[in-house]
């Protein structure tokens, strides 16, 4: 029993010690194994294209929201009353300046035609004016009714001579000497009377004239014709409807150019003038994430500033593509002037935290460098402090670290 108590703690140490030294063999491959990976990960060199830091020239913007408006938006009406015979159109419809929209019955303006053009004719007649002779060629005294006149007065004074003649031989009584001269005066009178008619029988003419040229006109306003090109925003009547006169038909839009309307701030409203540059992008264009940008002129300023808001009234035509609407909402960018700055590509900024930073290559290695950005146009961002022109920056750094190695493959 003894013996077997002794052999129990050798068998036991022995199996202890071998134990040991199978960990510290399988320990020593596992660190180093370990240790050869992260130098491995240490000497990962990452390849970079720079930039070179640039002085550019910026833009000077002023941002602001604002409504487009349809050009011009009229209400289509009836100048005559009358039932309405046919209307052409309907909602969306193009039409364009002076097409027929719509068209009142013509049958009672056709015959006051006819009316005031029997009334003309029995005015020339009087007057006797040939067939498409101008009242204005007529000549008073060439007229049948002067002539007529003329011919009497002649007869009076031939008759008034002769029983002069006859009263001085003693031939004749005198009461026929004052009676031929009495009818001599009165055809002297006469001829007066006669070219006052004419001119009377002028006027008439001239009167049948303007009251043809009336009816004429109301028989071609049935017609209701769109005075500008566009596409009808509202249809208000239907056929077979009698319309007073001045009743809306329609509602007609021009769609290009369009006009945005913009109040700017009285601090902002010195710096815009005519003919300044304005970009737009409508919110609801194209879908979710459409970026397509419309350009267009500052047209219009209000001559005084809004007393209530402080705030000048501006207006800019916008070239209409097709994709734009009255009364989209719209976010614009007034160009007002240029400044020089410093420039990179926007990719060569990291955000990180709430700081700003570029990476810069020293020695092979990369080296972070804090900015201050200001502006970013057309994927430059403004560099406000922090570099230099000459400066190279990592053009898309990544998830570069300060210190690793880089090796450059373009842009030095």
């Amino acid at each position: 029993m003894l013996q077997r108590s002794g052999a129990t703690p050798k068998l036991t140490l022995l199996l202890c010690a071998l134990g040991a030294s199978s960990c510290q063999s399988d320990a020593k491959p596992r660190a180093e194994t370990h240790g050869a990976r992260a130098a491995e990960g240490q000497t990962v060199v990452r390849e970079v294209q720079l930039q070179r830091v640039a002085a550019s020239t910026l833009e000077q913007v002023i941002e602001i929201s604002g409504t487009l408006a349809a050009d011009e938006q009229v209400v289509l009406a009836t100048k005559v009353a009358g039932r309405l015979a046919s209307i052409e159109v309907d909602l969306a419809s193009p039409v364009k300046q002076g097409q027929v929209v719509a068209q009142i019955e013509t049958t009672d303006y056709e015959f006051g035609v006819q009316q005031s053009e029997a009334a003309l004719g029995q005015a020339r007649a009087q007057l006797g004016l040939p067939a498409g002779a101008a009242t204005k060629s007529l000549s008073i005294d060439e007229t049948a009714i002067v002539r007529q006149a003329q011919a009497t007065l002649e007869e009076a004074r031939v008759n008034a001579g002769r029983f002069t003649a006859l009263a001085e031989q003693g031939l004749t009584p005198q009461a026929e000497l004052d009676a031929a001269r009495a009818s001599l005066l009165r055809a002297e009178a006469s001829i007066e009377s006669a070219r006052e008619e004419v001119r009377i029988r002028q006027a008439q003419v001239r009167q049948r004239e303007s009251e043809l040229r009336i009816v004429r006109q109301r028989l071609a306003d049935t017609a209701i014709r769109s005075p500008i090109d566009g596409f009808v925003q509202a249809r208000r009547a239907s056929a077979g409807e009698y319309l007073a006169a001045g009743a809306p038909v329609a509602e007609v839009v021009r769609v290009d150019p369009l006009r945005l309307r913009l109040a700017l701030p009285e601090r902002e409203a010195a710096s815009v003038k005519a003919g300044q540059a304005v970009r737009v992008r409508a919110s609801g264009e194209g879908g979710a994430g459409n970026t397509a940008e419309h350009t267009g002129v500052v047209a219009r300023l209000a001559p005084s500033l809004d007393a209530e808001s402080r705030s000048l009234l501006i207006e800019a035509d916008i070239k209409n593509p097709g994709s734009l609407r009255p009364g989209n909402f719209v976010q614009a960018r007034i160009v007002v002037g240029q400044r020089d700055v410093l420039t990179v590509p926007a990719s060569a900024v990291v955000t990180f935290a709430g700081l700003q930073k570029v990476i810069l290559v020293e020695d092979g290695k990369a080296v972070e460098r804090p900015v201050i950005t200001g502006e970013t146009q057309a994927e430059q961002i403004e560099i406000i402090k922090g570099l230099k022109v000459g400066d190279f920056v990592v053009k898309a750094p990544g998830a570069i670290t300060q210190g690793q190695a880089v090796r450059v493959t373009e842009g030095r």
